[in-house]
């Protein structure tokens, strides 16, 4: 078996959002977790790994045939200390680094629309140096209107104390975790942290993020360049993107930077449809194609085949009419945080436009998930009122108009530049490195390279978050599915 490492990460992110939007008079879990004879949970979870899990076929507890009886189930779901036990030890295979499963599947739709518990610092960890336990913090940008703006803090403030203690690669996600914490500041020089007397209390709250940071024109030397910082695929916010594009187009833009450095992922359908605001002149051509576990796959292909194909869309979902620049060339900044659907709509776009990506190799995830809950279709209606455990589990690997898939190891920019953290520069501002680079490649053609000494990324803010890299399906009518040939 597997070794528990992933429950204990999984039960920590866990640990950090459990106090968001729980409410006094429900009852979290009615079902004992650890009764070994209440199997209700445990069977949920083999049942829908059983019938959606991409990697089911490299794990042979979950064919079809593997277990003659209910009994015969019931006794290899009893080997297990609980549905955490099965899910992450039992059934996600090595080669899934990020299937995951909730308590609590309230907090995971109010994740979906982008609320979490946050004070609104956005940052990320970084080791000092080479083979130190130390690390330090940079701050990436803050939510406006967060506790961490109303505190003053700002982009490049550097921190390595949380409430009085130094950070390191073994205290930082306990000293992060509570709803209250207070950070000191520390000067940086090289591999030389120096604390200083300044800090900062914050507190988390409830916080709906706009994942729009930035949307403006940029008028450099007559040239009208679009730069959006778009940090979450959120579909609660896909009218704000439709409309940052009008705004966009109605300035005359003939060129556009698209900020998707810190933006770990999200919703497919959001995704689609910002590569159709980027072109417009697409609509209807294939934009991706999905392939799921090999049941599902042939169900699909016999019955349904227009479900596999996701094409470029001329309407939101809300039906509004996409505004679209019809650019044939892009430039998108990205770093190792960029993620699943950023990377979704950086290889959907490359068959028909150029796409310039500058910054540093993404994360590497081309794979899409999708929420199930414990109900007889596995869908939202009906879930069993007795628990609210739910999966998100990956069920499809995502390809391109020509077939490009399994990037596994990211994609790499065609001009390569990393943050200095020294020096971060001020977001939107056409001097900070990322977007000059940018510029500078649409004003004369240049690929100049600012590549910083790499160091070691520890983690960021978003990990506490439980959509962190997803790229997920919403909505998804799994009725088409004939469950009891499985």
């Amino acid at each position: 078996m597997k070794s528990l490492k992933k429950i204990a990460i999984c039960c920590l992110l866990l640990s950090i959002v459990t106090s968001c939007f729980k409410d006094n008079d429900d009852v979290i879990n009615l079902i004992d977790f650890n009764d070994r004879n209440d199997l209700e949970i445990e069977d949920f979870v083999w049942r829908a790994m059983n019938v959606f899990y991409l990697y089911k076929p490299s794990n042979p507890d979950l064919a079809n045939d593997r277990f003659a009886t209910q009994e015969d189930r019931n006794e290899y779901l009893r080997t297990f200390e609980n549905a955490d036990d099965l899910f992450f030890n039992g059934l996600v295979t090595d080669a899934d680094r990020f299937s995951f499963r909730t308590l609590d599947y309230r907090e995971l739709e109010n994740s979906f629309a982008g609320t979490t518990l946050n004070n609104g610092m956005e940052f990320g960890l970084i080791r000092l140096e080479t083979g130190s336990s130390r690390i330090y913090g940079y701050i990436r940008y803050i939510i406006p209107n967060s506790p961490a703006a109303d505190a003053g803090l700002e982009r490049g403030m550097i921190f390595n104390r949380i409430d009085g203690t130094d950070l390191s690669d073994s205290n930082f996600r306990e000293l992060l975790a509570p709803d209250s914490y207070t950070i000191g500041l520390a000067n940086l020089n090289g591999n030389t942290l120096t604390a200083i007397d300044q800090t900062f209390t914050l507190n988390k709250v409830e916080l709906t993020e706009n994942p729009i940071h930035i949307a403006q024109t940029l008028d450099v030397n007559g040239q009208k360049i679009g730069y959006i910082m778009y940090n979450s695929f959120v579909a609660n916010f896909d009218e704000q993107l439709n409309n940052a594009f009008a705004q966009l187009k109605s300035e005359g833009v003939t060129e556009l930077v698209l900020d998707l450095r810190y933006n770990g992922g999200g919703s497919v359908e959001t995704a689609i449809d910002l590569s159709s605001m980027i072109t417009g002149q697409f609509n209807g051509q294939i934009f991706s194609t999905e392939q799921w576990n090999p049941d599902i796959q042939a169900q699909l292909e016999a019955n349904n085949p227009e479900r596999l194909t996701n094409f470029f869309n001329n309407t939101i979902r809300t039906g509004t009419a996409i505004n679209s620049l019809n650019l044939s060339k892009v430039y998108i900044l990205t770093s190792g945080s960029s993620a699943s659907a950023s990377e979704l709509v950086i290889n959907g776009l490359t068959p028909y436009i150029d796409v310039v990506t500058i910054g540093d190799t993404t994360t590497g995830k081309f794979q899409a998930s999708i929420t199930l809950y414990d109900s007889s279709d596995f869908g939202r209606q009906g879930a069993n009122p007795r628990h609210f455990y739910a999966l998100q589990p990956l069920v499809l690997t995502s390809a391109n108009a020509d077939g490009v898939t399994g990037f596994i190891d990211g994609l790499v920019p065609d001009v390569a530049i990393t943050e200095n953290y020294e020096n971060l520069g001020v977001l939107g501002n056409i001097n900070e490195p990322l977007l000059a680079a940018a510029i500078e490649q649409i004003t004369t053609g240049k690929k100049s390279s600012l590549y910083q000494i790499q160091k070691e990324n520890i983690g960021d803010s978003k990990m506490k978050n439980l959509l962190y890299q997803e790229m997920y399906k919403e909505n998804i009518d799994i009725s088409i599915i004939n469950y009891l040939d499985f």
